[in-house]
């Protein structure tokens, strides 16, 4: 299973990652980063988010949050490499027109997060982007809380659409694997109809964004996100180390993950920064509720647990 030549491993640890230090990593972190994608084979690394410096105040975030072609070009040059670019555009809070030519830009990939009542303007983006010369996702975020028959709504209005892949986003880290194993089906007929590929973006609030992933690879699932010790929003992601380790293909190689891992995501980690499964992570995602309260929790360094359940389940 792990073997299949279709499959292309995302790596997301800039823009989830960023969710956590507001984007404030340091330019030696991020060559290192891209360095250790390309020495591992990963496919594509996303450089974080191009989002509206109308919406977003400059001073109070790092640069990836705004993902400038400028700004990747300090990092990779001219990225003569096997590894693909990705920035991600997220619907409501970027605008079209930060999204230039191709040809002019050293990103290949636009990730575009919506929710479902947005397809709309996520089509457009899809579209703008497409015609601009870039390969396009669609993550569709929280689709925990969607109806099926939403979901099957939203899949029907991209089938005419130029996106190449069209993910499954655990955004809440609230499925099973068996869920999972029913959504890969929904989503996976849909692509078999229409030639796009399915992705899955995880999360780990009840430690299976692994298990969840790898449930969506048996399914047929080729795009498959992770972060370098799962580093994400909240509980995180899907990890790295536990996702090539898996995969087994000679492509990918997991040493240059395990040094990256100790010289730099452990400073991380040393530093302050924090990350990972928790309690309040476990009780957002056991109620299928965005972790927002949950990142709050831990903000204030809470550890009245039982009383935050009480206060999130009411």
């Amino acid at each position: 299973m792990g073997y299949r030549d279709s499959i292309k491993v995302v790596d997301a640890t800039l823009r989830d990652g960023g969710l956590v230090n507001d984007f404030y990593f340091t330019d030696d972190f991020v060559k290192a980063l891209y360095k250790t994608n390309v020495e591992a084979g990963v496919d594509y690394m996303e450089l974080g988010y191009r989002a509206s410096k109308k919406v977003f105040d400059v001073n109070k975030f790092g640069k990836w949050k705004f993902s400038s072609d400028e700004h990747i070009r300090e990092i990779v040059g001219d990225n003569q490499t096997n590894l693909k670019l990705a920035i991600m555009a997220d619907i409501g809070r970027h605008e079209l027109s930060d999204f230039g030519p191709k040809a002019d830009s050293p990103v290949d990939l636009v990730r575009i997060a919506t929710y479902i009542h947005q397809m709309p303007e996520a089509i457009e983006m899809i579209n703008h982007a497409a015609k601009m010369g870039y390969e396009t996702s669609c993550n569709i975020m929280a689709i925990s809380g969607a109806q099926k028959e939403d979901v099957e709504v939203a899949l029907n209005m991209l089938s005419d659409t130029p996106v190449d892949c069209i993910y499954i986003v655990d955004s809440f880290g609230s499925l099973f694997p068996e869920q999972i194993a029913r959504i890969s089906d929904l989503y996976m007929n849909f692509a078999a109809k229409t030639g796009k590929k399915v992705g899955i973006h995880a999360h780990n609030n009840q430690q299976l964004a692994f298990a969840n992933t790898i449930e969506a690879c048996s399914d047929g699932v080729d795009w498959l996100d992770a972060t370098y010790l799962a580093m994400g929003r909240g509980a995180g992601n899907c990890a790295m180390e536990l996702l090539l380790g898996f995969l087994k293909n000679p492509k990918y190689d997991i040493y240059p993950v395990y040094k990256f891992i100790e010289t730099q995501m452990m400073k991380l980690k040393d530093e302050g920064t924090v990350w990972g499964y928790d309690m309040q992570y476990l009780m957002t995602g056991q109620l299928n509720q965005h972790p927002r309260t949950a990142i709050q929790f831990t903000k204030d360094k809470r550890r009245d647990y039982a009383e935050f359940y009480n206060e999130i389940s009411q």
